[in-house]
C-alpha cells in the first residue's frame, strides 16, 4: 500500500498536479492526511473544473469510492477539464456522479416562510380531497359490479374483515363502554340528586348514550383499532411489492382490498354500535342503583318512554356512516404509503388522525341535519 500524495511542478505560471499512491479507505486513513489533501488540492491557484491548473491521475494506484469522493469533493463536484483519468477511473467518478447529479453542492436550506408553508398545505390538502373523491368514485363501481353479479364478489375477504374488525373488538367496546356509562351516571347523579330530579337519569343516561355517546365512542375505539390495522396492512403491501404484483396479474385493488373493508365496517360498525350502547346502559344502571337506589327493573321500565326508539336507529345509521368513512380513510392513506418504513409510521398516525377527526366532524354535520328527530 503507497501512501497517497500529491506531486505540484509549476512551469509559466501554470501548475500541474499530479496524485500518487494509493488512494482508498484504508490508505487515507493510515496516513491521517484525508483532510490536509483535501484542502491542499482545493487551495491550488484554479482547481476548480475551469481552471488552468492540470492534473493527472497517471500515478495513482489504486482509487475507490472514498479517495473519489475526496477528490470530488475538492474539485466541486466536477472534474477538471483536460484531466489525464483512466477508463476505470472515470467510471468511478461516474458512479459518483450518478449518487448526486447536483455536483455534491450543499444544499440551502429556506427561512421559514408562512406563505410557502400555507400555499403547500393547501396544495396538499387538494391533492387528498381529489385522490380521496376519486376512491369513493372508484368503490361506487366496483360496488355496482359486485351487486351485478355477488357469486363472483370477495365473500371471503368481507368475512375475514367482519370476524377481524368486528368480532375481536367486542372485548375493548364493552369495557369502555361499560366505564362510560359508570361515569357519565356518577356524575349524572351527583348533579340531579341536588335538585331531587334522581328519576330523570334515564333521560339523561338513554338520550347520551344511545343517540350520542355510544356512536361516537364505538368508532373512535375502530379508528384507533382498526382504522390503523387497515392502513398498516395495505402498506406493507406496498412495502412488499404486493400491490404491484396484483396490478400485474390485473386484480383491482379497489374491488378486492377497499370493497370488503368498507362494507365489512359497514354491517361491523351498527352492531358494535348497539353494544356499546347496551354496555354502557348497564354501566349506568349499575352506577344509578348504587347512588340513587333505581333499581334495574324500573330503569328498563322506564327507558323507552324516556328515548323514542328513532334515535336507536338514528344512533345506528350513524353507525354505518362512520364505518365507511373510517375504512375509506384508512385505505387512502394505506394506498398512499411508500416503500420505505418512515412511511408506513406516518401514514398509520395520519389515518387514525384523520379517522378520529372525519367522524368527529360527520357526527356534528348529522346532529345539525336531523337535531329533530327523536327529540
Amino acid at each position: 500500500m503507497i501512501t497517497p500524495a500529491l506531486h505540484i511542478t509549476r512551469q509559466d505560471g501554470a501548475a500541474s498536479v499530479e496524485l500518487r499512491g494509493d488512494w482508498t479507505a484504508l490508505a487515507l486513513a493510515e496516513c491521517g492526511r484525508a483532510g490536509e489533501l483535501r484542502e491542499a488540492m482545493r487551495g491550488l491557484d484554479g482547481a476548480g473544473a475551469h481552471g488552468a491548473t492540470r492534473w493527472s491521475l497517471a500515478g495513482v494506484g489504486r482509487l475507490d469510492h472514498i479517495g473519489a469522493q475526496l477528490m470530488w469533493q475538492a474539485w466541486d463536484g466536477k472534474l477538471p477539464l483536460g484531466i489525464e483519468v483512466s477508463a476505470e477511473q472515470r467510471r468511478v467518478f461516474g458512479r459518483i456522479m450518478s449518487l448526486r447529479p447536483d455536483g455534491w453542492k450543499k444544499h440551502v436550506v429556506e427561512r421559514f416562510n408562512p406563505v410557502t408553508l400555507l400555499g403547500g398545505s393547501t396544495l396538499s390538502l387538494l391533492a387528498q380531497l381529489v385522490s380521496g373523491v376519486t376512491m369513493v368514485g372508484q368503490f361506487t363501481f366496483d360496488l355496482l359490479r359486485f351487486a351485478r353479479a355477488p357469486h363472483l364478489g370477495p365473500w371471503r375477504e368481507i368475512s375475514a374483515n367482519i370476524y377481524s374488525i368486528g368480532y375481536k373488538a367486542l372485548g375493548i367496546t364493552a369495557l369502555v363502554g361499560f366505564l362510560i356509562g359508570i361515569v357519565l351516571s356518577y356524575l349524572s347523579a351527583n348533579q340531579l340528586r341536588t335538585f331531587g330530579a334522581s328519576l330523570f337519569i334515564v333521560n339523561i343516561l338513554g338520550m347520551a348514550v344511545i343517540r350520542e355517546l355510544g356512536p361516537v365512542l364505538a368508532a373512535i375505539l375502530i379508528a384507533g383499532r382498526s382504522g390503523s390495522a387497515i392502513t398498516a396492512q395495505i402498506g406493507v403491501m406496498r412495502v412488499t411489492e404486493e400491490l404491484d404484483a396484483m396490478r400485474v396479474m390485473g386484480i383491482s385493488h379497489g374491488f378486492r382490498l377497499i370493497m370488503p373493508r368498507v362494507l365489512a365496517l359497514a354491517v361491523s360498525m351498527p352492531l358494535l354500535v348497539a353494544w356499546t350502547d347496551l354496555m354502557a346502559l348497564a354501566g349506568g344502571m349499575l352506577a344509578a342503583h348504587s347512588q340513587l337506589g333505581i333499581s334495574a327493573a324500573f330503569f328498563l321500565r322506564t327507558l323507552p318512554d324516556a328515548v323514542p326508539v328513532a334515535n336507536l336507529w338514528f344512533g345506528l345509521g350513524k353507525g354505518v356512516v362512520f364505518g365507511m368513512l373510517i375504512a375509506l380513510v384508512a385505505c387512502h392513506f394505506g394506498l398512499r404509503i411508500k416503500p420505505n418504513t418512515t412511511s408506513l409510521g406516518t401514514g398509520t398516525t395520519a389515518s387514525v388522525v384523520t379517522s378520529i377527526t372525519a367522524v368527529i366532524l360527520a357526527d356534528a354535520v348529522l346532529a345539525i341535519l336531523f337535531k329533530d328527530i327523536g327529540l
